[in-house]
């Protein structure tokens, strides 16, 4: 199971660094000045401290796989993040609109993609914890 941790640690902080990238990629310089200044603000602190929270759990999974698994607080922080995972799965399929994705290639792929890693991210977390 450890081999699972490491892997999506190291997903999760790929993930993290990816997000580094969002600003240019989604053209926010454009995008967000119709914005007030607290919003388009808010958007960067928010993206900043998500891409911050998903590279200190990759981290975690990374530096501690075992005490994850073999712990009570290690399986209690599995549950946390096995939810947490499972409400961002959720989130891919009833909240982002298919209209992002349908009918164009890349964003279809990309869509594909993160079903699969929120599914399999949420699996891992969770089945330490009922294990």
């Amino acid at each position: 199971m450890d081999i699972h941790l490491n892997i999506i640690g190291s997903l999760l902080i790929i993930l993290a660094l990816v997000h580094s990238i969002f600003p240019k990629y989604f053209n926010w310089r454009t995008e967000l000045k119709s914005l007030s200044l607290m919003n388009r603000q808010m958007m960067m602190v928010h993206t900043f401290f998500i891409a911050l929270t998903v590279l200190l759990m990759g981290l975690l999974c990374l530096t501690s796989p075992i005490e994850i698994i073999e712990t009570n607080l290690g399986k209690k922080l599995s549950l946390g993040l096995g939810i947490f995972w499972v409400i961002r799965l959720f989130m891919q399929l009833f909240v982002y609109s298919s209209k992002l994705w349908k009918g164009k290639t890349f964003e279809t792929i990309v869509h594909i993609i993160f079903l699969i890693l929120w599914t399999y991210i949420s699996t891992i977390f969770l089945f330490i914890y009922f294990k």
